[in-house]
């Protein structure tokens, strides 16, 4: 079933010269989890902020989005903050509290929500996230990756059905972001929660993500499984590298090791 569709979609920047997307039209299917990739600059974070009005950036747009069927220009502020999660890419810009507790609670409080069910939801999450041991500390003495983990966490304990993710790992070490990525893995395999997100390292995005959407030029290149997308023909014309392409043999997915030469140096 269609979780979500995009239909012809364009978009403009105020006084740009080109749009940023253009006719971007595709489905994501309920509990798929989508990795958006490309280049800098080829519109993978504009087409995810559409996702959400709030969130949508300024400017000249033409086409639907529909969630569940229903256009997104006609779901109300509070069906899209129950119904739609974002995680930001700096996990300091999402967090609005002092305390890990108020933290989750906040985004209930605004929905007015009954006490007693505000602390259900929120012991329910700090357990699953496995946050109970900082439910009273500040959030200003907490790790990027507890910080990052806490802002999902606030996400999550609004029960959302769509999961949406900006960069949400680039902030973190190595280790606290394949931490965050599994822990993601496992919100959308346990829970069944609909995962779209944009990640900049091509190799995590394979072995983490069931379908990879590649951007380019604002337009939708190509979509398929990682095996389909990390390919040399891909790397080359979407990402302009040369690369060699093996299989994990642990994760049983595709990933890349780049060649000194790329494109853009052989055309220097």
């Amino acid at each position: 079933m269609a979780h979500i569709e995009i239909e012809n979609l364009t978009f403009s920047y105020p006084s740009a010269g080109r749009p940023s997307l253009s006719n971007v039209s595709l489905t994501i299917r309920r509990g798929e989890y989508v990795v958006l990739c490309g280049k800098s600059g080829s519109g993978k974070t504009t087409l995810l902020r559409h996702l959400k009005t709030v969130l949508a950036p300024h400017g000249k747009r033409s086409g639907d989005i529909r969630i569940n069927g229903v256009s997104l220009k006609d779901m109300s502020q509070r069906d899209q903050a129950a119904k739609v999660g974002f995680v930001m890419q700096n996990p300091d810009d999402q967090i609005v509290t002092d305390k890990v507790w108020h933290e989750l609670a906040f985004g209930l409080e605004n929905l007015g929500l009954p006490t007693e069910v505000i602390r259900r939801r929120v012991g329910e999450m700090a357990s699953y996230f496995g946050i109970q041991d900082l439910f009273r500390c500040d959030t200003d003495s907490l790790s990027g990756g507890q910080k990052q983990l806490l802002n999902l966490a606030s996400v999550m304990v609004m029960q959302p059905k769509l999961l949406i993710l900006d960069e949400p790992t680039s902030q973190l070490d190595p280790i606290a972001a394949a931490d965050f990525l599994q822990t993601l893995g496992r919100i959308n395999r346990e829970l069944g929660i609909t995962i779209i997100m944009v990640l900049h390292d091509i190799n995590l995005a394979a072995r983490y993500s069931d379908v990879l959407m590649a951007v380019k030029g604002g337009r939708l290149y190509a979509a398929g499984t990682p095996a389909e997308i990390v390919n040399k023909k891909y790397l080359q014309e979407i990402f302009e590298i040369e690369a060699s392409v093996y299989t994990d043999p642990v994760h049983k997915c595709p990933y890349f090791i780049p060649l000194r030469t790329t494109i853009h140096e052989k055309k220097a």
